[in-house]
């Protein structure tokens, strides 16, 4: 063979392995939530833990929503390659046609369940000065509740809940702006709904001096929420735990996504878990009862993997 035709040929294999490598790699959307809060950042550690268990056979890409209604509206036109995180709840409302997903639509009931991931955790966060101490300080007071997210609409119901409709002077800004307005004494407070540590949470409170609002035990009740404490010092300067309450969170796909990519996707998690609670406490809180939240079947490629591990599975996910 002469030289000259080396180097072309050389070429053209290296060009034939790497479309090789692409085909076989398989690329997936994960849609959680606003970039900064802890739902964004378990979305990037889901995909770091992905492509190692996966030898990068899996890509999880990432995409930042605006909130969870938004991630099961999104469901309905993305198809095979997205998997998305929401509370079981708006699901439910998804494939019934409830608001805010009206008229119904066909492509919700192909949502399909694949894990749970840790519970939504409300945080009300005010300035140490604020001269608030509970909800009833609140009244008269700039909050922030942020745009479309669970967090808005929960603190939205928990202020008419708690006697505060009304009273409150909701600033209409976007949550990734509330802490500087915090800071710079533009408003006094925000909520945020995360798994602690919340990371918007932990900056705010590295950089001045903040409170953390605890319910009263009948404000849980009232809720019709589940309890959650929030041990001290999980935030600086927060030197006492925090009662508030909490909403189960699952990842979901549709039926469309082919059963191995699924499959993958649910072993990848499972497997990793116990490494991505050594970097986040968060992980800590999950385990394979919390599968009892989802509400619509599992993925058959999820189901194989639970059957596989030996997880027992509530019949009416199969």
């Amino acid at each position: 063979m002469k030289l000259g035709r080396i180097a072309p040929l050389a070429a053209a294999l290296a060009l034939a392995l790497t479309a090789t490598q692409v085909a076989a790699e398989t690329r997936v959307t994960l849609k959680a939530a606003k970039a900064g809060t802890s739902y964004y950042q378990m979305a990037v550690q889901i995909g770091e833990n992905v492509k190692k268990a996966t030898d990068g056979k899996v890509i999880v890409t990432v995409e930042e929503s605006q909130g969870s209604v938004q991630n099961v509206m999104e469901s309905a036109a993305r198809g095979s390659h997205y998997m998305f995180t929401s509370p079981p709840a708006l699901v439910e409302k998804a494939v019934a046609g409830e608001k805010p997903f009206e008229p119904a639509d066909e492509a919700f009931k192909k949502i399909r369940g694949m894990f749970p991931i840790p519970s939504l955790t409300m945080h009300y966060v005010v300035r140490a000065d604020a001269g608030v101490d509970s909800f009833a300080d609140l009244a008269g007071k700039r909050f922030v509740t942020g745009k479309g997210s669970f967090g808005a609409t929960e603190a939205a119901k928990n202020f008419k809940q708690f006697g505060l409709e009304g009273k409150v002077e909701v600033i209409d800004i976007e949550l990734s702006g509330a802490g500087a307005a915090m800071k710079n004494r533009q408003v006094d407070g925000f909520a945020t709904a995360g798994s602690w540590p919340a990371p918007n949470v932990v900056e705010v409170a590295a950089s001045s001096p903040v409170k953390l609002l605890s319910m009263t035990d009948a404000q849980v009740k009232e809720s019709g929420r589940t309890a959650l404490v929030i041990p001290k010092d999980t935030y600086p300067g927060v030197d006492t735990d925090v009662l508030t309450t909490s909403l189960p969170v699952i990842a979901y796909a549709l039926s469309d996504m082919d059963d191995e990519t699924a499959y993958q996707l649910t072993r990848s998690y499972w497997k990793g878990l116990a490494d991505m609670a050594q970097s986040n406490p968060w992980w800590k809180s999950i385990d394979a009862s919390l599968l009892a939240n989802i509400s619509v079947k599992l993925h058959p490629g999820a189901l194989r993997y639970y059957q596989e591990a030996g997880i027992a599975v509530p019949d009416h996910l199969k």
